[in-house]
């Protein structure tokens, strides 16, 4: 993979099967983690953010060979928190999967809104 994978696209229920399959063609390569994330990533937006709200998904190789996937969105103040819910309930596990299937995973400021990026191993 050279090029990075970048969509610009309404953050919506049906664009989550779509972006998961656009990253897996993208890898060349069964990459369950990476669609996990971004699954989680979208979703986020959704639920927080807005159905419909305009996101940016970028995926490429680090100069150290990990996948780095960024999610962008305009909303600066909805920002993530992570917690640990319930036995229950069901929701609220979205960044404790990030968290356990990534190497690492962050959230910037930009002038566009806030960017939520995470990096797996090669």
């Amino acid at each position: 993979m050279t090029e990075p994978l970048v969509l610009e696209l309404p953050a919506l229920p049906k664009a989550v099967p779509e972006v998961r399959r656009a990253v897996r063609e993208h890898l060349g390569t069964p990459c369950p983690e990476v669609q996990l994330c971004v699954s989680e990533l979208i979703t986020n937006v959704i639920t927080h953010v807005g159905e419909g709200t305009p996101v940016t998904v970028r995926l490429f190789r680090t100069v150290c060979g990990s996948t780095r996937l960024e999610v962008t969105d305009p909303e600066a103040h909805t920002w993530l928190i992570a917690r640990v819910p319930d036995a229950d309930d069901e929701t609220g596990r979205g960044l404790l999967l990030l968290d356990a299937v990534t190497r690492r995973w962050g959230v910037w400021l930009t002038p566009r809104g806030k960017t939520v990026w995470c990096e797996l191993p090669p």
